[in-house]
């Protein structure tokens, strides 16, 4: 089943084309990293999925029309802004409390419990907190709840490599337990490649491509090339290639591996090689 089906989907902003009739369909109970640099439209597509602004074209999220059915899909679904939504004298318990009271699916003690490894006082309020504790916040009071769609952009800004560490460890405990998908949208994909099932790479309000974890797997390899051999490599079709010490690295897709192993040692290319592979001009960068 569909946790996402987009159609054309287009939002103006000023006269500026945030998203360019996206593509995109996702299926349920999966981690799906939706990677772009800056401004490409990563946040505005989020947005649209959770029903914070209209947009043109077909979609549906969990079966819901966004916009015009946003109370009942959010009874499913939880979203972490990329920037703290709450206002500077709210006070932490009062937060929780308050999603204690509205959302029918929140579970406050595994909040408490996330609030507590991070050290935050219940007592505090949002202005008396650094950027990362108010991210910590955010990202306690989303996965307490028990929802089939959690939505997260750019999750964690802020957060200092042991939280981070910890709030990934979290993900993957709740993807293991089975049936949440979980949406993540980041400019900085090393960190998280390691827990996503599905890339969707976009790049100028546009999807330009879309695999699972295995398919990019099986399809992509990259060779460390040496200069006298560079010449033949490029004969056999690559889709990208960069300069690196002592020759040139080259990616292919589907490329002839036992051919490729020639020239050297044959790795997968990290994700953000790929996306830099996808979404180049056409040049050979020199």
């Amino acid at each position: 089943m569909h946790c996402v089906m987009a159609r054309a989907v287009r939002r103006t902003i000023a006269g500026r084309v945030a998203l360019n009739g996206v593509d995109l369909e996702i299926e349920e109970g999966r981690v799906v990293g939706i990677i772009g640099p800056n401004g490409a439209g990563k946040t505005t597509l989020l947005q649209a999925l959770v029903g914070l602004v209209p947009v043109e074209g077909e979609l549906r999220v969990l079966g819901h029309d966004p916009w015009n059915d946003r109370a009942a899909l959010m009874r499913e679904a939880s979203y972490v802004a990329d920037v703290s939504i709450m206002p500077r004298w709210l006070r932490i318990s009062d937060a929780v409390a308050y999603y204690d009271a509205v959302h029918p699916a929140f579970d406050r003690a595994a909040t408490d419990e996330l609030l507590e490894r991070g050290a935050i006082p219940p007592g505090a309020r949002v202005g008396t907190l650094s950027k990362g504790q108010v991210a910590q916040v955010q990202l306690a009071l989303a996965m307490g709840v028990d929802a089939r769609l959690l939505v997260l952009d750019e999750p964690t800004l802020g957060l200092d490599i042991l939280y981070r560490k910890r709030f990934f460890d979290m993900l993957l405990t709740r993807f293991a337990e089975g049936g949440q998908t979980v949406l993540i949208a980041t400019h900085d994909v090393d960190e998280i490649q390691d827990v996503l099932t599905d890339l969707v790479f976009i790049d100028r309000g546009r999807v330009v491509f879309q695999c699972t974890v295995e398919e990019y797997e099986k399809r992509f390899v990259e060779v460390h090339v040496h200069p006298e051999h560079v010449e033949i490599a490029r004969g056999m079709g690559p889709m990208y290639e960069r300069p690196a010490l002592a020759g040139r690295v080259l990616i292919f897709d589907n490329g002839d591996r036992s051919r490729l192993s020639l020239f050297g040692d044959l790795r997968r290319p990290s994700v953000a090689t790929l996306f830099a592979a996808m979404v180049h001009d056409g040049e050979t960068p020199e």
